[in-house]
């Protein structure tokens, strides 16, 4: 079984850019959860998008508006959400942050680059 390492700290691993002021860290895994970090600019977009996972997400700082389905909502520090499987979702971020993703199973699509 693949997972991460038992202890993870901060500086010991490095944000992967993925663009337009996105960035993303895997900070814990196995074959069945993960835990991501995502930091967001102002104005950057977590695009429209749907996976297979079950997603949980915690809203560690800033504002966002969190679309859903058809709905939107905005979220700030201290929010969270969660998204059923294959249902279409996305961020605008209207104040800078960081959002705390888990899913299940782990996105194996994050470790394709």
């Amino acid at each position: 079984m693949s997972h991460s390492n038992v202890f993870l700290f901060e500086g010991e691993s490095s944000w992967e850019d993925l663009g337009n002021g996105v960035q993303r860290k895997i900070f814990g895994y196995d074959e069945k959860l993960m835990l991501v970090k995502v930091k967001f600019e102002k104005g950057s977009v977590g695009v429209l998008h749907q996976h297979h996972h079950s997603q949980v997400t915690y809203v560690e700082s800033g504002e966002f508006d969190m679309t859903i389905g058809d709905s939107t909502k905005r979220i700030k520090t201290g929010d969270g959400y969660y998204v059923i499987p294959d249902v279409v979702h996305g961020v605008v971020c209207i104040e800078p942050g960081m959002l705390i993703d888990v899913f299940s199973p782990q996105r194996e699509d994050f470790f394709s680059k």
